[in-house]
């Protein structure tokens, strides 16, 4: 596997070669470029230089395995940011080349000034150089997290954003990781687009930039713009990516690869804790809430729950209704249909696997059920997550000609 902090694959340095610019631009405003030569000394002196709209046509950011070259994803790391968001990101994209038989990402971390940055946990990340010498780019990520990335007092506006519009307005995909989101909305990026962020964040940057549809979302796919929550969403995000380009197939292998049972929906929901759901009041509560969603493929009578969380049936019927206005044997059907429809819609199970997975004990009653909740059948919600998987290929496959014809000088 390559190592995500620098280039070192050398069979594309001739391809690579000939988009680089006339041998007399040297770099940004003749500044010495030894950070990127540091960085990719396997070149043997390859020339790097910043990214500019009059030195740097516009490549197609259209991801493809019939690409020879590799595209190359650049993650832009701010102080405090997510090892593990990072880590799922980067992972995912270098176990997408061995799956498809061949680089097709290359994987590349830079930060404002070519030092090494600090993670939430600490950790100092060594990065292959600063923004204003990247080469080119097809992708690039802004990876940061709590605290909230301030204009001002990170000198964001001054070197980042436009370094950011820059790139946009070459057609590079933009993408923000735990709050990335806020840093690209700040910059102007996101006009117009649905973006996500950690949901804790986001009455504030819908308040900030009203013009940004921001949703509390685990990830957000819209047209040139990614934005996933922190820690494992970011992985969620990559392959749902990936599978927009390559198909369902690749997604599957590659869950299987990462160990993962299912690739989660864009539109589920950030899972905050039970208490902070429900209310840390209500301690009894959000612990019958918990037997349920740890209890889905074998459910607990009510009885149970109410005596393994020390009240009454009655008791517990009460908080239900109270704070959640259904009864206890309601809402656990709600959490057990809700499973079941991200498993036909992520998972290639049979129907049969997934009702016995979600504590139905028969076809016709988990088809009954699911009919109710959602107005169509369990074989009906495959077919139509199918169709789906294959517009999105046929959309990606027509677009390609007209992507290699921008390409050829």
């Amino acid at each position: 596997m390559a190592p995500h902090g620098g280039l070192h694959d050398r069979g594309h340095v001739q391809a690579r070669a000939r988009r680089q610019p006339p041998a007399g631009f040297g770099g940004l405003h003749g500044r010495a470029q030894l950070p990127w030569r540091r960085a990719d000394a396997g070149y043997r002196g390859e020339r790097l230089v910043p990214l500019t709209s009059a030195l740097s046509p516009p490549l197609s950011p259209l991801l493809t395995p019939l690409l020879t070259a590799p595209q190359r994803h650049a993650f832009v790391l701010l102080p405090g940011f997510s090892l593990l968001a990072l880590a799922g990101a980067t992972e995912t994209l270098a176990q997408a080349n061995g799956s498809l038989g061949h680089k097709a990402y290359d994987t590349l971390l830079l930060s404002l000034d070519a030092l090494p940055v600090a993670a939430a946990c600490g950790t100092r990340v060594a990065v292959a150089g600063a923004v204003p010498l990247a080469p080119l780019l097809q992708a690039v990520f802004v990876v940061s997290d709590l605290p909230l990335p301030d204009t001002q007092r990170d000198g964001h506006a001054t070197l980042l954003h436009p370094w950011l519009r820059e790139r946009a307005a070459a057609g590079v995909w933009m993408g923000g990781v735990g709050t990335g989101a806020a840093v690209l909305a700040q910059a102007g990026l996101l006009a117009g687009h649905r973006a996500t962020l950690n949901y804790t964040l986001v009455p504030q940057l819908a308040q900030n930039h009203p013009d940004v549809v921001f949703s509390s979302n685990l990830y957000e796919i819209d047209r040139q713009r990614l934005s996933c929550a922190s820690g494992h969403a970011s992985q969620d995000l990559m392959l749902a990516w990936l599978g927009r380009q390559h198909g369902p197939q690749l997604v599957q292998t590659l869950l299987v690869q990462c160990g993962l049972e299912r690739l989660r929906a864009m539109d589920e929901r950030q899972r905050a804790p039970v208490a902070a759901r429900i209310g840390a009041s209500n301690a009894k509560l959000a612990e019958a809430v918990a037997l349920m969603e740890a209890n889905l493929g074998e459910p607990l009578p009510t009885d149970d729950i109410a005596r393994l969380v020390g009240v009454s049936r009655r008791q517990l019927e009460r908080l239900f209704k109270q704070h959640l206005d259904e009864l206890p044997s309601r809402y656990y059907a709600e959490l057990r249909l809700s499973r079941a429809q991200r498993l036909l819609q992520q998972t290639s199970q049979s129907i049969l696997q997934v009702a016995l997975a979600c504590g139905f004990t028969s076809g016709s009653h988990f088809s009954n059920a699911y009919r109710a909740r959602f107005g169509r059948t369990p074989r009906d919600e495959r077919s139509q997550r199918a169709l789906q998987w294959r517009s999105e290929r046929n959309t990606a496959s027509a677009a390609l000609p007209a992507q290699e014809t921008a390409r050829e000088p």
